[in-house]
């Protein structure tokens, strides 16, 4: 039986889900954005795949440990299951932006991964981002690529996006809105 597409959202992680606050450097510093889980339940009521695909340089600078990363990626798994949201994988790239890996956005390696271990729906996918980097991932991999404020958004619409070709699908004040586009609701 062939298995059936599903439409996936890839989410940035920093300033898209929880609060930006340069690098992450110790849990009691995580905070979920509010409405985050809210939106995120309604996308996954209605079938869609979540995932959350995150550039994470900060142990390749030496700022803190690898294992720091997946501890607050497994904290923000928890309290969104909580709430009834399940995220179907992280996907991180721990490289820094000097080593030129295949995995960090805006290249495509690791949403090439989840193509290959989930049945995705690419017509019907997005990514969700608060940097122009997340809408550039989107357009490399044939995606819908959604700008959120929160975070850099405001600054990367600002000053980062009249210099760039790559445009938006969409501009969202915030995660909420991006759902709600999303479903066709505005």
């Amino acid at each position: 039986m062939v298995e059936q597409l599903k439409p996936a959202v890839f989410l940035d992680r920093d300033g898209t889900i929880n609060e930006e606050v340069g690098y992450l450097n110790h849990p009691s510093r995580l905070k979920l954005l509010p409405g985050v889980a809210e939106a995120l339940k309604r996308l996954t009521d209605k079938g869609y795949l979540l995932f959350v695909v995150t550039n994470q340089s900060g142990p390749a600078r030496g700022y803190f440990p690898e294992e720091l990363v997946f501890k607050i990626n497994s904290m923000i798994e928890r309290r969104l299951r909580r709430r009834g949201v399940k995220i179907e994988e992280f996907f991180v790239c721990l490289h820094h932006p000097n080593d030129n890996c295949s995995c960090r956005k805006p290249k495509t390696g690791l949403l090439e991964l989840a193509f290959k271990k989930y049945p995705i729906d690419r017509e019907r996918s997005f990514v969700i981002g608060d940097r122009l980097i997340d809408v550039e991932l989107a357009k490399n991999a044939g995606l819908k690529g959604i700008l959120v404020l929160t975070g850099y958004g405001k600054g990367e619409l600002e000053y980062v996006l009249p210099k760039k070709e790559v445009k938006p699908d969409f501009i969202a004040k915030n995660l909420k809105e991006a759902v709600s586009y999303i479903l066709g609701e505005l």
